[in-house]
């Protein structure tokens, strides 16, 4: 099919009534053009998100979830945060955030220390090696987000996408605060 993926092939939805048991609830089934952009969407994170993992540790030597935790602590003044403002924003579960920063620490790309104010809360802050290491890796890491991302888009397209994912985000971050999910440690 030459470079054309069957979004179809993820799917999970019953095709016939005959798969949907009788006592079901009444469900809001999306049309085909709802379906089809939930599944593109899906399916074009997973790729992505699998490609540049790849790209990543073929070409530095961190995993895809340290780019990431490293980016959140740069892009901060002080190049820390507590460790659960760093779980909120990755949407990361408290557990899988701990064992992160560990392997982290041990390869001292990152410190954690107690936090003064809150004797159960601590920051996660970047070390100079962690500094160094996204340096060498963001040149060949955003290489690729522009060969498979960005520059395949139009700047009207990058501009929809944005605003779609802040619509998106936004509903996501009520459905988190009314669910209490990712309060402080």
């Amino acid at each position: 099919m030459s470079g054309v993926v069957n979004i179809g092939d993820i799917s999970t939805i019953p095709t016939t009534s005959a798969e949907v048991p009788s006592e079901a609830p009444t469900v809001r089934w999306l049309t085909e053009t709802e379906e089809r952009a939930w599944r593109s969407l899906q399916l074009m994170q997973m790729r992505l998100t699998a490609l540049l993992a790849r790209d990543l540790s073929t070409h530095s030597g961190l995993s895809y979830q340290d780019y990431a935790v490293l980016v959140a602590l740069t892009d901060r003044p002080d190049g820390r945060m507590r460790l659960f403002q760093l779980g909120n924003q990755l949407g990361w579960e408290k557990s899988r955030l701990s064992h992160q920063v560990s392997r982290m620490v041990q390869r001292g790309l990152v410190e954690k220390m107690k936090c003064g104010s809150d004797r159960r809360g601590a920051f996660v802050s970047v070390t100079c090696a962690g500094r160094r290491e996204i340096g060498a890796a963001a040149p060949s890491h955003l290489e690729a987000v522009r060969r498979l991302f960005v520059d395949r888009l139009t700047p009207a397209q990058l501009a929809c996408l944005s605003e779609i994912a802040e619509v998106v985000l936004a509903a996501v971050a009520d459905e988190e605060s009314r669910s209490g999910a990712y309060t402080e440690e």
